[in-house]
């Protein structure tokens, strides 16, 4: 019993030791621990341009680092909002999805979430779908989410970005969400943090 013990201690190091060696890519999905404040503790997606956005630490930098470089600029981040500098963790959570190996297929479009959402990261879904039936999706808010400043961003074949802003909690009330809602593939969906007496 004590040899199998032994065995499972030493393939868990040494799959924690690949892990913290690993390069972070776009669309991986980071789990983020703070011991200190468990009300920060979430899942973020690593974005296009190798950054997420976390509470109190603003945009963070990740592609192309390890997981141990990304949980030090994060603690040190954090650090001014503590008493005594922070215990933070950073796993890899979901790697980022394949696409050279053909296992995203073409008829779909990947639409991208992060910020306070349950499940962010990128989902893929039949052509045609429309804002609020892709941001069911993701699993719902989180206790942080702004409801009131949820954004849709898209980039156009020019390479501009627009930022369309919705207030879902006025389509709870029965507004409804005028112009064009229907998702296009590489669109982004960002739910804000809600501000203090939001």
């Amino acid at each position: 019993m004590r040899i199998l013990l032994g065995i499972f201690a030493l393939l868990m190091s040494v799959g924690i030791a690949a892990a913290q060696g690993y390069s972070i890519k776009s669309g991986d999905v980071l789990t983020v621990e703070v011991l200190e404040d468990s009300s920060l503790n979430r899942n973020v997606l690593v974005l296009p341009d190798g950054s997420f956005s976390f509470p109190y630490a603003g945009t963070v930098s990740a592609g192309g680092r390890t997981l141990d470089q990304v949980q030090a600029n994060l603690r040190t981040a954090l650090a001014p909002n503590f008493a005594t500098t922070p215990t933070v963790f950073v796993s890899l959570n979901q790697l980022a999805p394949a696409t050279a190996t053909g296992e995203v297929q073409a008829d779909l479009v990947t639409v991208y979430f992060l910020g306070e959402v349950q499940s962010p990261g990128p989902k893929q879904f039949e052509p045609g779908i429309s804002f609020l039936q892709a941001l069911s999706g993701a699993g719902g808010f989180t206790a942080f989410a702004a409801q009131k400043r949820v954004q849709l961003r898209r980039t156009d074949q020019s390479g501009q970005e627009h930022v369309y802003k919705f207030n879902l909690r006025a389509i709870g009330d029965g507004a409804t969400i005028g112009g064009n809602t229907t998702l296009r593939d590489g669109d982004v969906i960002l739910v804000p943090e809600r501000r203090l007496f939001e």
